[in-house]
Formats: structure tokens, sequence, C-alpha cells
């Protein structure tokens, strides 16, 4: 009876997510496997096999290495910002002042709103806010739009990113934070630890666990960027802003090399698990236990 009353709680609950899972992520990723060794353009019938020719293609589209060079730069800049400022605006946000309850809701509105509603907000703010700023004052800064420099759009790029992630790790720091125990930092007090060295030997080893999450949440989300970039850029000036994602579905949707595009994003996919994986391992082996 107990087996069998297990057997109807698995279908009841586990079951469904199960399904889902396989019809929406395995079923589809195995498809796009397939895909990688045929010709398919995306919209024909025919899907003549072709074996790993689509992969050689990969390795000849210099805009793809192109755009996989410039999305590395773009998750080491978003990676290292967006945690830098939210481990320490989460540090400010737990230090009991009046209304730190309210700048946490502040800092984690951005996030709320979804990445194309946000690349549109502020390519009016770069194109349209900015340069009335420049006129007004004669910043030089501010003289163009951000977004007709190659440089200054991949910096709007980076800021845009670090102004929507921030607030959501703020949130993954500040329960760190809350979660650190009182009598371990009361102890180093008395034992004379206190700044710098407090922060370095007690606080971040105990706070690795969070870091772990945040890292890899940035690192996920930055690789694979594709709204925001599009939004706001849409690779423009000159697809110098063409991020990797961005890369695979203009390869695949537009080009009609839906082959060769699904090839490159298994390759991106393989790129940011191994890395995200490593990450994991790496920071998971430095948490320690209060």
């Amino acid at each position: 009876m107990k087996a069998k009353s297990n057997g109807k709680d698995f279908c009841m609950f586990a079951l469904p997510g199960l399904f889902c899972f396989l019809a929406v992520v395995i079923v589809p990723f195995l498809y796009g496997i397939y895909l990688t060794m045929t010709d398919w353009n995306g919209v024909s019938e025919v899907k003549n096999f072709v074996g790993l020719t689509n992969f050689a293609g990969v390795f000849k589209d210099t805009a793809f290495w192109t755009s996989l060079g410039l999305t590395f730069k773009y998750v080491v800049a978003v990676v290292i910002l967006v945690n830098v400022i939210a481990f320490l605006l989460a540090w400010l946000l737990t230090r009991g002042f009046k209304g730190q309850s309210f700048f946490r809701a502040g800092f984690f509105t951005p996030n709320l709103i979804g990445g194309i509603v946000l690349g549109y907000i502020w390519q009016f703010v770069f194109s349209r806010v900015f340069v009335n700023i420049g006129e007004a004052t004669g910043w030089s800064l501010f003289e163009a739009s951000w977004l007709s420099d190659p440089a200054k759009a991949f910096a709007a790029l980076v800021l845009v990113t670090v102004w929507q992630l921030s607030g959501y790790m703020i949130l993954i720091y500040v329960a760190g934070f809350m979660g650190l125990s009182e009598d371990v930092l009361e102890a180093a007090s008395i034992d004379g630890a206190s700044g710098w060295v407090k922060m370095k030997n007690i606080i971040l080893p105990l706070m690795m666990s969070s870091i772990t999450i945040c890292l890899f949440l940035t690192l996920s989300r930055a690789f694979m960027v594709y709204d925001v970039n599009l939004s706001l850029t849409a690779g423009a000036p000159y697809g110098t802003t063409e991020m990797a994602a961005m890369h695979v579905y203009e390869k695949a949707f537009t080009s009609r090399q839906y082959g060769v595009g699904q090839a490159e994003a298994i390759i991106l996919f393989i790129i940011v698990a191994c890395i995200s994986g490593a990450q994991v391992y790496l920071t998971k082996k430095r948490e320690v236990e209060a």
C-alpha cells in the first residue's frame, strides 16, 4: 500500500513538472543537436543530413568569434561591476539605518522591468536626454548619442545591465549578511579584528554561499544577453556591439542558416556550462560554516 501511495504522490506532484521539463528543455535540446547535422534553413520541410559540416562552418564564421570575444569582455565587466556594487550596497543596507527597506525595494525595481522595455527606455536616455544635457552644459561626454560610438555603445550596454541586475543580487547579498552569526562577529571584534581585517577573514568566507549564487546568476545571464542587446543597440553601430546570442539568432533566423546557427548555439552552451561549472566548483570549495 505504501508503494502504491508513493507512486500516486509521484504522479500527482512530480510527473507534471517532469513532463514539462522534458517537453520544454530536454526534447528541444536533443532536437537542436539533430538539426546541427542537417542543412535545414528554418522554413523548408527538407532536412538533408550533412554530418559535422555545420560545425566546420562555425570555425569559418569570423563574425561569430568576434561577437564571442566581445561577449567575454562584456561578461567580465558585468560580473565584476554587478557583484562589487551589489555587495557594497547590501552591506550598507544591513547597517540598520532608517528607511533601508525602502532603498532595498528601490534598488530591486529595475529588475522587474523586462529587458526589451528597459533597452528602449535607455535608448531614449542615451539618444535624447544625454544629448540635451550635453547641449545645455557643453560637456563633451554628452555631445552625441552614446549609441553612435562603438566604445560608448559597449559602455552603455554594460551600464544598463549593471543597473538592471544589481538590484536582484543585492537581495541575495542582503540575505547573506542577515544570516551572519552575530556571535562570530562579536568574537572577532573582541579579538581585535576590525574594518578590512574582519571583512577579509570573517565576513567574506561566511558570505561565499551568497557569492557563489550571485556569480553563477550574473555569469549565465551576461553570457546569454539578447533582449537588452536587441532593443538598446541592435548590434549597432555597424555590428560592433553584437553579442554572441544575437549573432546566433541572426545566423539562424535572418540568414536562414539554421544548422550553423544551432551549432554555434551548442558551442556557446558548452562554453557557458564549462565556465559556470568551474566557477561553482571553485567558489563552493571556499565556503565555510560559522
